[in-house]
C-alpha cells in the first residue's frame, strides 16, 4: 500500500488470482496482479502518487503550481485522481486520438486538457508538454513519467514486495508489459534482488503502428529515458489482434474485464507456459475493460 491519506492511501495491495482454465493441463500456474482494482483504475496509480509526493517533498510542487504531463491515458487519470485529493490542479497533454472515456475521466475529475495531433502520437504529445513547460516553467509542476525516478520506485517499495508476499517467493517468472517501462524495472529489481533465479519477460507491441494503449515498441520514436535494453530476460512481442482476442479469453473463461495491454501481457504469459513443465508465472495486468469505450467491443463475443 502507497503511503498516504484519503483515496491515496487505497493505491497498491492489489489481489492476485490464478487464471487456472487459461493454465495448459500440467503446466506452470498463472497468477494475474489484477492492477485495474487500484483506485484510478490502473497501476499508474503507484507513480502517480510517488511522483506526485516527491514534488511536494522536495518543494517542486507548491498550490501555486498546475501539474503537467504527457499521457496516452492511464498516468493522467491517476494524476487528476490523486491531484483531487490533495488539492492541486492538472493539465494533461494527450492524443486526440486518445480513449474517450479515459478523457471524459480526466475531466470529470477537474483536468485541463490539452490535444495533440494523433498522427504524432505519444512523442507528439510528450514534446508539447516539454513546451508548454519551458513556455513558464514556474507555473508548472513537470514530473515527466518517461524519465522519474519515482515512477519505478513506486514499484519496487510497492509492486515487487506485494507479488513477493502473494506468492510465497514461489514466483518464477514476471512478464509485463512496457511503456514508460517503470512497472517492470521496478518491479523486477526488487524481485531479482531476493531471487536471483526469477526470469523477466518484457512484453511489447509487434509493430510500431499497433492499437495496444499504454504499451510502447522501443524501435519506434522516443525511447523513455527510464528504458534499459538488459530490463528482461526474453522480449516477447504481441499483435494487436492477438492482445485483443487474449483479452477476451480472459473475460469470458476467468470473468475479468481487461484492456488490451492487460491481453497483450496475457498472450505473452500463455506463450510462454508452452515451454515449460512447471513454475509460477505471475503476469501484471495493468488496467481493465472500458466499458462504455472503444474497448468493449473488442472483447464482446
Amino acid at each position: 500500500m502507497v503511503k498516504g491519506r484519503g483515496v491515496v492511501s487505497l493505491v497498491g495491495n492489489t489481489p492476485m488470482v490464478r487464471l487456472s482454465r487459461l493454465e495448459r493441463p500440467n503446466g506452470p500456474k498463472i497468477y494475474a496482479k489484477l492492477e485495474m482494482l487500484n483506485p484510478g483504475g490502473s497501476v499508474k496509480d503507484r507513480p502517480a502518487v510517488y511522483m506526485i509526493l516527491d514534488g511536494v517533498r522536495r518543494g517542486l510542487l507548491t498550490r501555486e503550481k498546475t501539474i503537467l504531463d504527457a499521457t496516452s491515458g492511464n498516468t493522467g487519470v491517476a494524476y487528476s485522481m490523486v491531484a483531487a485529493s490533495l488539492g492541486y490542479r492538472v493539465k494533461m497533454v494527450v492524443p486526440a486520438n486518445a480513449s474517450r472515456l479515459k478523457v471524459a475521466k480526466m475531466l470529470s475529475l477537474g483536468a485541463e486538457i490539452v490535444f495533440t495531433d494523433p498522427l504524432e502520437g505519444m512523442d507528439g504529445a510528450i514534446k508539447k508538454a516539454v513546451e508548454i513547460y519551458e513556455s513558464d516553467p514556474d507555473m508548472y509542476f513537470y514530473p515527466d513519467q518517461y524519465s522519474n525516478p519515482m515512477n519505478p520506485r513506486a514499484h519496487y517499495e510497492t509492486t515487487g514486495p506485494e507479488i513477493m508476499a502473494q506468492t510465497g517467493g514461489r514466483i518464477t517468472h514476471l512478464i509485463a508489459g512496457v511503456g514508460t517501462s517503470g512497472t517492470l524495472a521496478g518491479t523486477s529489481q526488487y524481485l531479482r534482488e531476493r531471487l536471483p533465479s526469477v526470469r523477466i519477460v518484457e512484453v511489447q507491441p509487434e509493430g510500431e503502428f499497433h492499437g495496444i494503449e499504454g504499451l510502447k515498441n522501443m524501435n519506434g520514436g522516443m525511447r523513455p529515458s527510464l528504458y534499459r535494453e538488459q530490463i528482461g530476460d526474453q522480449l516477447i512481442r504481441i499483435p494487436t489482434e492477438e492482445a485483443e482476442e487474449t483479452a477476451r479469453k480472459l473475460l469470458l473463461k476467468e470473468g475479468i474485464p481487461a484492456g488490451t495491454s492487460s491481453g497483450a501481457a496475457l498472450a505473452a504469459a500463455l506463450r510462454l507456459s508452452v515451454d515449460l513443465d512447471s513454475g509460477l508465472i505471475v503476469v501484471i495486468l495493468p488496467d481493465g475493460l472500458q466499458v462504455g469505450g472503444e474497448g468493449v467491443k473488442r472483447v464482446r463475443p
